[in-house]
């Protein structure tokens, strides 16, 4: 089994997030909607706020500098196939709305209200779902994602911490 690791953004302004309509691929056989961002490269591995950064300016032409409070707030588990994918969520602010689309899918200042209408994958709705409860708290979440026995999809959440050494 292979390791998929993978950064992702979800950024604000003003009253509204940035999404990404992509479109079908060889992951998915329908457009669906996400954050932006993609695979850490090799170089990146132990740095995925450096694969995000590098993500966000070239699927959408924010520069880091053009970010305010860019945090890790998700770990995202999940198990394919033939691999695990394992997804750092960062958010952020942009300074401003201006923004280009990418080869990668077009871009969009979406309204918070809007995103339960959106086809995305069930990991990344439940997480905005668990977002929008809990945005102001400073903590990373870790969600590991699973079906319930009737094949419902589940996101079970942990706040990762440090318990220290003893």
């Amino acid at each position: 089994m292979r390791i998929r690791e993978m950064a992702t953004a979800f950024l604000f302004h003003q009253d509204r997030i940035l999404m990404m309509k992509k479109p079908e691929s060889r992951i998915c056989p329908t457009e669906f909607w996400s954050g932006v961002g993609g695979h850490l490269e090799p170089g990146e591995l132990n740095h995925p706020l450096k694969a995000c950064l590098r993500e966000i300016e070239e699927e959408t032409g924010l520069q880091a500098k053009e970010l305010r409070d860019i945090r890790l707030r998700y770990i995202l588990l999940r198990q394919t196939e033939t691999e695990i994918r394992q997804q750092y969520v960062y958010f952020a602010s942009a300074d401003h709305p201006n923004v280009v689309s990418s080869a990668e899918g077009d871009v969009y200042w979406i309204y918070p209200q809007a995103l339960s209408q959106l086809r995305m994958s069930a990991i990344i709705a439940k997480m905005l779902e668990h977002y929008a409860l809990h945005t102001a708290e400073p903590d990373i979440y870790v969600g590991t994602m699973s079906v319930t026995p009737v094949g419902k999809p589940i996101v079970q959440w942990s706040v990762l911490k440090d318990p220290g050494l003893f």
